[in-house]
This record gives C-alpha cells, sequence and structure tokens, in this order.
C-alpha cells in the first residue's frame, strides 16, 4: 500500500497560507520539486487544485509567465505534468492530468492508496484536516519556514483527536528552514 504524505510550508506560528508569510524560495521549490518528481500522484481539494493549477498550470502558448523565477520552472514543469486527484463535490470534470475523486471520501482515497506505485501527496487546509481525521495520513511533513505570519489559516485547525507522531526526518535548509519528517505512531 502506498502511503499518504501530508507535505506543507508552515511558519513558526502554524500558519499555512502563503499570503500571510509563507513564501517560497530556491531552496524550497527545489526541495518540493523533487518530491512532486518522485511522487505517486497529488490528492487535493477543490480549492488547492484551482489555486495551483492557476499559478502552474504551463500556458497553451507561450513561454511560462514573467512573475516566475528561473527557479521555478522546474516546480511548475514538475507539477504540470504530476498526476492528481481532486476531491470535490462541486465540480462536474477536471483536467490538467486529473481524476475527480467524488463520493465516499474514506473509501476513495482507500482505493487510491491500495493502488501499487509512490507515495501520494496532499497539500492544502480543509482535505487534509478531512484526511488527518479519518486517520488517512499516513506521514506529515512539515517545511517550518523561519518566520511568524500573526495571522491565517493554521496546520490542522480543528483536529477532533490528537495524532501521536514519530520523527522520521530532520534536515536543516541554508535560509534557516527546518524540514520535519514524521509519520503516525502506531496506536497501541
Amino acid at each position: 500500500m502506498r502511503p499518504l504524505r501530508y507535505s506543507i510550508n508552515v511558519t513558526l506560528d502554524g500558519c499555512v497560507h502563503h499570503e500571510a508569510g509563507v513564501l517560497p524560495n530556491e531552496e524550497s521549490m527545489r526541495y518540493w520539486t523533487d518530491g512532486i518528481a518522485r511522487g505517486g500522484g497529488l490528492l487535493y481539494g477543490r480549492v488547492t487544485y484551482e489555486m495551483m493549477e492557476s499559478a502552474w498550470r504551463k500556458p497553451a502558448t507561450g513561454p511560462w509567465p514573467d512573475w516566475m523565477d528561473e527557479w521555478d520552472i522546474p516546480f511548475a514543469e514538475a507539477i504540470d505534468q504530476a498526476k492528481k486527484y481532486v476531491v470535490s463535490q462541486t465540480l462536474d470534470s477536471v483536467d490538467w492530468n486529473a481524476e475527480l475523486v467524488n463520493g465516499d471520501l474514506e473509501r476513495a482515497v482507500r482505493r487510491l492508496k491500495e493502488e501499487p506505485g509512490e507515495a501520494l501527496l496532499t497539500g492544502g487546509v480543509t482535505l487534509p484536516l478531512a484526511l488527518a481525521d479519518l486517520g488517512l495520513i499516513d506521514e506529515y511533513e512539515f517545511l517550518m519556514l523561519p518566520v511568524l505570519a500573526g495571522h491565517g489559516p493554521t496546520l490542522l485547525s480543528g483536529l477532533r483527536e490528537r495524532i501521536p507522531l514519530e520523527l522520521m526526518d530532520r534536515q536543516e535548509f541554508r535560509s534557516g528552514a527546518v524540514l520535519l519528517r514524521y509519520r503516525a505512531a502506531p496506536t497501541p
């Protein structure tokens, strides 16, 4: 069974929203690019899917947008090519190398996890909370950025029950960011 990994940038005070201080840099983009390239697909809710598509989908004609730095392009290419699964009760169809996932969330995600392949990656706010509450997330990967946002949505706010974790990996970045990777601890 392939694991489901929740991967996200987070400030030291727990904010997970890019407009509140969670800005990527070259080093973090390189890390996330490698993760997406090695992964078995991306599992997003509708809001995250639409946000990522609007930023990272390759234009039908012409070059990548002018706002992208040179170091953004490998990430854009990796996410553009990655298989995506979109959880939505409101969308009728998706494209951008995506498959619509609707119906019973737990059953649908368990089916995806049972397929052969590498880890599924999820991000965002709402869907990961639902997945964590259902006990479906196997690994948690947090890139802790050296900033205090002071506002914005926070990591897994509203979680129903405490989830014990075991540290798998820790990596320091030149920028002062620290990657923390955990697995859900086995239940007794």
